[in-house]
This record gives structure tokens, C-alpha cells and sequence, in this order.
């Protein structure tokens, strides 16, 4: 009495947890989920299915992996001092190195235990510890997926159809006395294995190259091929059974042999402990942050340029979808960074909602209406903005140029860029950056050795062959992209994280946003003209500044200051936008802190002089002028012979191409002509007209199910536990008023609802009457979870669902037995 009957099945393992400890486990396997079993049986079955136990164990730690592992190869059940000393050897091995790995894989073994089991990888006392047959069957050994130990088959195992008689060869070859039945001799021979005298003996006699075999195979693969006629110290290990047939052509190391020439130990190294991150330098925080914060401004102003790049409407996409390789190299150039960087901006723009599909029929990239919200919020904000659309982004731009799964290039804004591993990875390598002192850069080599002690790499599921096209070490690019990445976007500055990617990770946007913003320069509302028809923007422009500025001139040069140079094109661009030259004139007189010099002036008067004098409008396209000595001089230029002018009246030429190759032309020709409406009038060109419709930003793709919430787990939780309590539930006796045919009694509706609201409560189920809307009665079992509104929704263990009940139509309710099936 009073003793606990060890667990049989992971079930009862389950069923012996508490409300937290299942929680726990729903959490950490949200997939268990979907949908919310009926009973602990069901969830212990789910939580055994292949998907399932894949998923768990790619989300261990490299030593709770190598625990798992070590089990895989252990027997079963496997008491805890067996599990130990596949971790740590059998202590045959001397030196103080292997001492300190052997208590600190003492001390880490039962944290690592805890985790499998929290987990429902592991179940069973200390004593009889089982690892479930799924993860057993992905992490044992066989030909086509050897262990990640390196170890083979056991005796039993390998020696599986082997004749009787070539078994008692094997035994007289190893010196071991003849046995009565196959089934003896194969434990004579394990026997000998596991015996580190009788086997020490044995290997004392083997000729040198035996051993040099061995050593090949020891710590995997074990598996060898051999020639019909071996050498004589193949030869020597077949006789003795040291080498076990697979196949005509193929031998195979026992395990039993391979971990004493191992010491016993399943692994080579045990890392038991995470590596150390190593810091690479040490630098002022708030150098850092200054760092920071100018890439920070250097990310905003890139942004803008883009968005004002493509403002009047982007490259086309391309039929597959995405950004054609000639168009990426066009932004590229025009925001004088390298291609790659270019994809990231853009990929960025995209993340954030800025830029997307104008969804026409000649379908373009251009800026969203939520763009020009942003242009309109102060510095910090559009950072805070752009971060966190990084941090949480799926979309991966440092895969752009390679190619997917089918052999074809990935492009920028394309399809097939997404990876949801990204923002968990993005995370966990700032949270480590975050974990060193303010000011300090890691080392990034300590870094990717972190990260693949916290995820060991695996090239693919187990047992599964990896996607083609797919690099094994993912996550470790991934790494080295957020690295590089929150370089350019300034959330780390000088190779460590700032103080406002700080407060940035803790979710506190409007903090991070408090602390860059006096680290940011204020825009200047002035530039500086010169006689060399420049003007120098000392450094940050307003808004307004900046964009009539960026039609008037064309930017020559970028840096601490910005040059802008004044031409007759940039000119004639800003009167073509509806500016008169008077308008100009008081504009540079407003914003510039020098006088506006002479040449600069002229310039402006003699463009708007000739602006407008030849007009353009359609016919297929005709030129229109008062003075009919310009129009003689356009017909006999010969660069207007591509035109196919003819006149049609002393003051009107007519085109055969249209307005626009004509307004063009005679550009190019040297003349300043307007384009005019169908009444006459001189039609405006304003930049920044085309806008996409409203449009989401793309919606990461995530890594599994989501993680539920505390209510969530809470339901979920109490309906398995009603569900397990109905499935093998003892019916009270019926008190007195029941009917004849079994059915509840009937109950007063206050009753019904004190009942219903205390089993809410208690998360305990209830027996009901029930009455549909068609008339027709029946019993059900529920366990309610919310009473409110005349209505209780509960799960319904009779329909495998949840459910909600008019409380009017419930006639009777009664409790459950309290004893639990034995």
C-alpha cells in the first residue's frame, strides 16, 4: 500500500502528470494540438507518430540529442547508471580531460533527462528508462540510416538468419565452448564482447592491420565492404565474429565489440555544456550607439531613395514572379550599393509594407499608400517600423541568386524566399549578442558554434533525404545574413548591439524609438549654392526641401553632405511639374544661406525663356508653334528624319510616332517643347502619382503551429482530462425521480446552472439531459469551459468536438462518479 506503480506505456506516464506538466508538454509540442485529443491515450499515440517525434527532436539541444541518442542504442528499458556510462565511458580511460568531461556529464545528464521527458521523449523511472519507439526507430542504427553515433547493429541483431553451424564456427574461432542452440550462442558471443578482460585478451592475439581495421571502423560507419576472398586480418575478424556478414559484399561492426574498443562510450566528444561565446572586441557603448544610429539614418535614407526610385511606377515582374536580374542591377546602381544589398533593401521595402504589385495588367512594383504614411513619421519611427518588420520577416534575401528546389534562380521579390526558421534564428543571434556586456562584439565563429550546439545541424529529417538545392547549414547562414543584416539596418553598430535594438528585443518599440532619437541629426531646412551650379546639403534635408530639391537638381554625390548639380534637364523638369520660374527663383532665395548665384539664375531664366515655345499634343502626335522658322529648322535637321514629320499648316508639323517618343526626340534635338491637353492647355507631369492599392505586408510563413496561449492550453488541458474521465467513467446510481428508461432526472434551471458553472470551475464533466431544436432527446457527457449568456460551451466527449448549449434545452444534469477505473 501507499507504493506507485511504475508507468507500462507512455499513456499512463501521461496520465500520472499534472495539469502544469501537461501544459508544459502542449507547449513545447504545440503540434499535439491540432486538433485537441480526446483522452490521454489519443495524445500519447500523437505524440509517438513520426512527424511528431521528427519535429521534437529537431528542436533539442545538442546534449539532450546525444542523451536521446545514447538511449537509441541502449537497451530497453535502460537504467539511468547504463545511460551514464554510455555518456562518460566505462572509466577505462585515464587522464584529467576526461575526468572533467565525465562530471560534467554527470551534472548535465538529469537536466538533459528532464527535458526528454518533459517532452514525451523519454518515459519510465530512473530505473527502466524507455525512449519511445518512434525516436528509437529514427536514431538506432541500420544500413540505410546509420546512428548518429556511429555505432552498428548488435550481435543479435547482425547475426539475425545466420546458420547454427556458422555461429558455432564463430564461438570455437573466438575460443569460446560450443553451445546447444542458436539463441546461446549468440549470448556466449555478446558475452565476450561486453567482458573487457576475456575481450582484451582476445584482441591481444589479433596480427596489427586486424586492429588498424577496427580503429577505421570503430567510430562509424561501421559498415566495411569486403572482396569474395578478404585479406587474412579480415579474414581474422570475420572467424571471430569482430566482423558480422550484412550482405554478400558487406561487413559490419557489432556494437557490443565497437563500444569496448570505444571505452563504452556512445559518442566521441560529450558536450554537455553549450560553447562559450567569445568576445571579439570590446568597444564604448555609446560609440555603439552612434554607429548604430548613423546606419540607421543611412537605412532610412536608402529606403526613401528606393521608394522614390520606383515613385512613378517600378520594374515590371516578371511571369514567374519577382525582380528581373537586369532591373536588380539597375537599383543597384542607382542606389550605388551592391547587388546583394540592393536585394536586402528591397526585400526589406517589401517586409514592411512599403512597396508591392500595382496588381494592372502591365503589372509593376510601386509604392504603397502605407508608404507615404511612413514618409510622413518622425526618423525613429521609420526605423522602429523597418526592425521589427526584419525581425519578424520570413522572406530570406540572401537567398536571392541561388536557386530552389527545381534548379531555377530565385529572385528578388520572388517566389520560394520564404524560410521559416528565419525569425527564430534572427532572435536567438541578437539575444546572444544581448547576453554579452553593453559594447561587445562577439566573435561570430563562437557564435555559429552556439547556435549548432542549441540546434545541432541536420541536413534533413531523420531518415530523410535532404531537399535538393537546400545547404545543410542553414541556420548557420542564416546566422551569418542576420549578422551582416543588422549591420546595414543599424541594430548593431561596430560589430555589437546597440541600446535601442536593446529595448527593441524586449518589445518596447516606443523605447527603442526614445533612445535613437537624439542620436539621429536633426533635418536642416538650408543648403548652400555655389557658382558651380551645385548646392551642398550639409546634412539631413526636410521632407518638403528634399523633394522639390531632388526635381530641381540631380544628386552628384552622396556622403557626410549631399551635392546636388543644376542642369537644363533637371530644370526643365521642375517648370514641367508646374513650377514657374519665379516660383523657383523665390524657393532657392528662401533655403539657400549663401546668395543665389548669377550663372545658376540665368540658367533657370533662359530654360523657362524656351520652355513651352514648341507644344505637343495628339493627333498621332503633332508640334505646334507660333514661330515657323523653329519648325523649318526641325524639318531639315536630319535627327528629325526618325520622327516622320510633315507639315500641315505654316504653324502645325504632324509625327507619326506618338507624344510621348516625340517630346523625347526633340529633347534629345536640343529644343524645350511642353506637352499639351486635347483643349490646349500645358499638361503638368508630377512625380509621385502611381500608388498600389492598399495592400498587407506579406505574412511570415510560420515554423509549425503556433505556440498556444495560456487559456488555450488551460481548455485544452481540462477536456483531455474529461475526456479520459468519460472514457472508462463509472455512471452514479441514478437518485430517486430517474425514469424507467434510464434518463436524468430532471432538474430546476437554476440547478442546471449552478452545476454547470461549478464543473466549469472544477474542470470536471457532467452528465446531461439534452433536448434538440427538433424535438429529439439525448445523454451526453460534457466538460464545460464557459457559462455565460444563457449558453455553455463545453467539450462534448459523446460528438469528439466542442460545443455550445442553450442552457434552456438541457433537462437534467448529473456528476460524474468520483473513482476512477482501476
Amino acid at each position: 500500500m501507499g507504493t506507485t506503480t511504475p508507468p507500462r506505456t507512455l499513456a499512463e506516464a501521461l496520465r500520472a502528470r499534472g495539469d502544469e506538466s501537461l501544459a508544459g508538454l502542449l507547449r513545447a509540442r504545440p503540434d499535439l494540438l491540432s486538433p485537441v485529443p480526446n483522452d490521454i491515450t489519443q495524445l500519447a499515440t500523437r505524440a509517438g507518430t513520426r512527424a511528431s517525434v521528427v519535429r521534437a527532436l529537431e528542436h533539442l539541444d545538442r546534449f539532450a540529442l546525444q542523451t536521446a541518442e545514447a538511449l537509441a542504442v541502449a537497451p530497453d528499458p535502460a537504467p539511468y547508471d547504463t545511460l551514464l556510462a554510455l555518456l562518460t565511458g566505462d572509466g577505462q580511460d585515464d587522464g584529467d580531460a576526461r575526468d572533467d568531461a565525465g562530471a560534467a556529464v554527470t551534472a548535465a545528464l538529469p537536466g538533459a533527462l528532464t527535458t526528454l521527458r518533459e517532452q514525451a521523449l523519454v518515459w519510465g523511472e530512473d530505473a527502466r528508462l524507455h525512449l519511445v519507439r518512434t525516436a528509437r526507430e529514427l536514431l538506432a542504427p541500420s544500413p540505410q540510416h546509420p546512428s548518429p553515433t556511429g555505432l552498428g547493429p548488435t550481435v543479435a541483431e547482425a547475426t539475425a538468419g545466420m546458420s547454427p553451424g556458422r555461429l558455432q564456427e564463430i564461438l570455437a574461432a573466438a575460443g569460446l565452448h560450443a553451445t546447444h542452440d542458436p539463441v546461446s550462442a549468440v549470448a556466449a558471443l555478446a558475452g565476450l564482447f561486453t567482458d573487457r578482460t576475456r575481450m582484451a585478451e582476445l584482441l591481444d592475439t589479433a596480427p596489427v592491420e586486424a586492429l588498424s581495421v577496427l580503429d577505421r571502423l570503430v567510430w562509424g560507419p561501421p559498415y566495411g565492404e569486403v572482396t569474395p576472398n578478404p585479406t587474412p586480418p579480415v579474414q581474422w575478424l570475420r572467424d571471430r565474429g569482430l566482423l558480422l556478414p550484412v550482405s554478400t559484399r558487406t561487413v559490419v561492426l557489432p556494437r557490443e565489440a565497437a563500444l569496448h574498443l570505444r571505452a563504452g562510450r556512445a559518442h566521441r566528444v560529450p558536450e554537455p555544456v553549450p560553447p562559450e561565446l567569445v568576445a571579439a572586441a570590446e568597444r564604448d557603448p555609446q560609440a555603439v550607439d552612434r554607429a548604430a544610429a548613423g546606419q540607421a539614418f543611412t537605412a532610412l535614407s536608402t529606403v526613401e531613395e528606393l521608394l522614390k526610385l520606383w515613385n512613378n511606377g517600378g520594374p515590371t515582374i516578371l511571369r514567374a514572379g519577382g525582380l528581373s536580374v537586369r532591373e536588380l542591377k539597375r537599383a543597384a546602381s542607382s542606389l550605388d550599393v551592391s547587388e546583394p544589398v540592393a536585394a536586402f533593401w528591397i526585400e526589406l521595402a517589401y517586409a514592411a509594407g512599403l512597396l508591392a504589385s500595382d496588381g494592372e495588367t502591365d503589372e509593376r512594383y510601386a509604392p504603397t499608400p502605407a508608404s507615404d504614411e511612413w514618409l510622413d513619421l518622425p526618423a525613429q519611427d521609420r526605423w522602429t517600423h523597418l526592425a521589427t518588420a526584419w525581425l519578424a520577416a520570413t522572406r530570406t534575401a540572401g537567398l536571392i541568386g541561388g536557386q530552389d528546389s527545381k534548379g531555377r534562380a530565385l529572385s528578388a521579390l520572388g517566389p520560394d524566399l520564404d524560410r521559416s526558421a528565419a525569425p527564430e534564428v534572427r532572435h536567438r543571434v541578437l539575444a546572444l549578442f544581448a547576453s554579452l556586456p553593453p559594447g561587445t562584439a562577439p566573435d561570430p565563429q563562437t557564435l555559429l558554434a552556439r547556435l549548432r550546439w542549441e540546434r545541432p545541424l541536420r541536413t534533413s529529417r531523420p531518415g530523410e533525404a535532404p531537399p535538393p538545392g537546400e545547404a545543410s547549414d542553414l541556420r548557420s547562414r542564416l546566422a551569418l545574413w542576420t549578422v551582416n543584416e543588422a549591420e546595414l539596418l543599424g541594430v548593431t553598430g561596430r560589430g555589437a548591439l546597440s541600446s535601442q535594438a536593446r529595448a527593441l528585443l524586449d518589445e518596447d518599440p516606443g523605447e527603442a524609438a526614445a533612445r535613437l532619437a537624439p542620436l539621429i541629426p536633426e533635418p536642416l531646412d538650408h543648403v548652400l549654392l555655389q557658382a558651380d551650379l551645385t548646392a551642398v546639403a550639409p546634412g539631413p534635408l526636410e521632407r518638403p526641401l528634399a523633394d522639390t530639391l531632388s526635381v530641381l537638381a540631380d544628386i552628384e554625390s552622396k556622403g557626410g553632405a549631399t551635392v546636388y548639380r543644376f542642369t537644363p534637364g533637371s530644370v526643365r523638369r521642375a517648370l514641367d511639374a508646374g513650377r514657374a520660374a519665379s516660383d523657383l527663383h523665390a524657393f532657392l532665395a528662401t533655403h539657400s544661406r549663401t546668395p543665389v548665384p548669377q550663372p545658376l539664375s540665368y540658367l533657370i531664366d533662359d530654360v523657362a525663356r524656351r520652355h513651352g515655345h514648341l507644344r505637343i499634343g495628339a493627333a498621332s502626335a503633332y508640334v505646334r508653334c507660333d514661330d515657323e522658322a523653329v519648325l523649318n529648322e526641325i524639318l531639315a535637321d536630319k535627327r528629325s528624319a526618325t520622327l516622320r514629320l510633315r507639315r500641315l499648316a505654316p504653324t502645325v508639323l504632324a509625327a507619326q510616332s506618338d507624344p510621348g517618343s516625340l517630346l523625347e526626340g526633340l529633347r534629345e534635338m536640343g529644343y524645350a517643347p511642353a506637352a499639351e491637353s486635347a483643349e490646349g492647355d500645358v499638361l503638368i507631369t508630377r512625380a509621385g502619382a502611381h500608388r498600389t492599392p492598399p495592400r498587407t505586408p506579406p505574412a511570415p510563413v510560420p515554423e509549425g503551429p503556433p505556440v498556444p496561449d495560456a487559456t488555450l492550453l488551460s481548455a485544452a488541458v481540462r477536456a483531455i482530462r474529461a475526456g479520459d474521465t468519460a472514457a472508462t467513467v463509472v455512471h452514479k446510481d441514478a437518485p430517486a425521480g430517474t425514469t424507467a428508461g434510464g434518463s436524468l432526472p430532471r432538474t430546476t434551471p437554476a440547478e442546471t446552472l449552478a452545476t454547470v458553472q461549478a464543473a466549469a470551475m472544477t474542470g470536471s464533466a457532467v452528465w446531461i439531459g439534452y433536448v434538440n431544436a427538433d424535438g429529439a432527446a439525448s445523454q451526453r457527457v460534457i466538460a464545460p469551459v464557459k457559462v455565460e449568456g444563457g449558453f455553455v460551451t463545453a467539450y462534448d466527449h459523446t460528438a469528439d468536438e466542442v460545443r455550445t448549449y442553450p442552457l434552456h434545452r438541457i433537462t437534467g444534469v448529473a456528476e460524474l462518479a468520483d473513482e476512477e477505473p482501476a
